[in-house]
């Protein structure tokens, strides 16, 4: 089992539907995306038990509408008590969203691009205890590197590798856990 969430409704709920789940839609991938960049540094609980302020400051995670934001969008999210303020994953948000677009535009979808560090298929891995568990992996390291080299902020690679196994390009849940092999045969969302 799992023991990471333990303790915490909303990370064990997060855990049993969410984490590990195969993300196959762009919404949703820019919605992870800027939930791991404003990761950096935090634990994944603090950002989790934020994630309808970051929902509601950035436009339902609408990557077009956040590409759009202007200063004066940033000083309201620095004021925004929903969210973590640091102005510079905020700008770095900003941005993304403008790089994540073209990434659209190069590969027919962001979906696309960040599948291919995987083959197009979730790695299924077997750990027996959490210590096992990397926090990153030559996938992540490359996903980072490109990222990087296309401008993205706050993806380095070990934010890469959480990005994975949370979208399901990993499968990092333990073997005891009941969610490791109902990952095994993902769903599409």
């Amino acid at each position: 089992m799992c023991d990471w969430p333990t303790g915490d409704d909303q990370m064990q709920k997060y855990h049993d539907t969410e984490w590990g789940v195969p993300v196959l839609n762009d919404k949703l991938h820019f919605e992870y995306l800027i939930l791991d960049s404003f990761q950096v540094g935090l634990s994944w609980k603090t950002i989790l038990h934020r994630r309808k302020g970051f929902k509601k400051a950035f436009a339902n995670f609408n990557y077009k509408k956040v590409a759009a934001f202007t200063k004066k969008d940033v000083a309201r999210l620095m004021k925004d008590d929903g969210i973590i303020k640091n102005k510079l994953k905020v700008e770095a948000a900003i941005s993304n969203a403008k790089l994540f677009m073209e990434v659209q535009k190069e590969f027919g979808s962001f979906n696309r691009y960040i599948w291919q560090f995987v083959n197009y298929k979730p790695i299924i891995n077997k750990h027996k205890f959490s210590y096992e568990i990397p926090a990153s992996t030559p996938e992540s390291d490359k996903m980072a590197a490109d990222m990087k080299k296309r401008g993205f902020k706050f993806c380095g690679t070990t934010i890469c590798y959480a990005y994975m196994q949370a979208a399901g390009m990993v499968n990092d849940h333990l073997i005891s856990c009941p969610r490791y092999n109902e990952l095994i045969k993902p769903t599409k969302r």
